[in-house]
């Protein structure tokens, strides 16, 4: 069994990770911190988990992290940067959840999180943990960087376009929405309920923290330098809990049979399901689900591919995805523990 400690498990994606793993298979929940709720039982917090996670939250301090297999960090940014380094020389490989390692150009990763990094020297040996492009990388690795899930959705829309070259790379448009769980669980009067419900706005336009993470990635995809990649990111917070949709832009250089690039591109991908032609995928489908649904639109047989991209924002976009890596990191199959079907209404 594989010893599994969680950093930070009080926010949502932290609570996403307790009820996967509770129910995984291969895996033993040894640790779970909490500086502000030591000592209380998770059941306590989260009745949903009654019966089935008995540990109590710890101190991170007194936590038995160094015996883990495996820990994830489901902190704020800024927080795994600083304890990586002592896990891993203790053996143990690290899942971060935050953007501390996503990013590889250091200098530009501090003026998008406005901090120092305080562990530049990991950085280059994390890998990216999109499964979907680096499976065996991510098989060996002792660090992962879980994507961020904005990228997550925008990238997987966009992969097989920008790999096979056929859409000009200048002029990508990525409109995508989600539900407030996004924002984490906090307290914060943009997502107050009576903010949030029955309302809808665009938010981070001039820039948006994920905006360099989405670029970096298609920039791999593509093999070019990630300053010729042309790409507008608006986020917009939608009035539902659960859910990611970004709709994708890109303005065709080259005739394909687009359908059948999307579906032998992801054919033995078992968490990307490429939808029948016109299909109008919805967030709901993908609810509680590790599941990105895509479907791709060509309005008016006009210039310009549409390409719908569904996740659940806590699932793929989060904690779902960092136990898929995390089964690919110990050998396990890929799909353990993630057979959940989706959640309906």
């Amino acid at each position: 069994m594989i010893k599994a400690g969680i950093v930070g498990g009080t926010g949502y994606t932290g609570v996403e990770l307790l009820r996967i793993l509770a129910r995984h298979p291969g895996v033993e929940l040894t640790a779970i911190t909490s500086r502000g709720e030591a000592g209380t039982a998770v059941a306590d917090m989260f009745p949903s988990l009654r019966g089935a996670v008995d540990l109590k939250f710890s101190d991170p301090k007194e936590a038995p992290l160094g015996k883990c297999d495996v820990v994830f960090f489901a902190t704020p940014n800024g927080i795994a940067m600083q304890q990586a380094g002592e896990l891993l020389a203790a053996g143990v490989r690290v899942i971060d959840l935050a953007a501390d390692f996503r990013i590889k150009d250091i200098a530009l990763w501090e003026k998008w999180y406005g901090m120092t990094h305080a562990s530049p020297e990991l950085v280059a040996e994390a890998v990216y943990g999109l499964p979907e492009v680096n499976r065996e990388a991510i098989r060996s690795a002792r660090l992962v960087a879980n994507p961020g899930c904005y990228p997550t959705a925008t990238q997987l829309g966009f992969l097989p376009l920008v790999e096979s070259g056929c859409v000009d790379l200048g002029h990508l448009i990525a409109d995508a929405k989600s539900g407030v769980s996004g924002a984490g669980r906090k307290a914060e009067i943009g997502i107050l309920f009576s903010e949030a419900s029955d309302n809808f706005k665009a938010y981070g336009v001039p820039g948006h923290r994920h905006l360099p993470e989405i670029r970096q990635g298609l920039a791999q995809f593509a093999g070019k330098p990630a300053d010729q990649i042309g790409l507008t990111f608006v986020p917009h917070l939608t009035p539902m809990i659960r859910g990611i949709h970004s709709t994708l832009y890109a303005r065709i250089t080259r005739e394909e049979d687009f359908q059948a690039l999307f579906e032998k591109r992801f054919a033995d991908e078992p968490f990307v399901d490429v939808l029948p032609p016109k299909s109008h995928p919805d967030t709901r489908s993908v609810r509680a689900a590790n599941t990105c649904r895509i479907a791709l639109h060509r309005p008016q047989g006009g210039d310009t591919l549409v390409v719908l991209s569904v996740i659940d924002n806590l699932v793929k976009g989060a904690a779902g995805q960092a136990v898929q890596n995390m089964n690919l990191m110990f050998g396990l199959d890929e799909c353990s523990g993630l057979s959940q079907v989706p959640v309906l209404p």
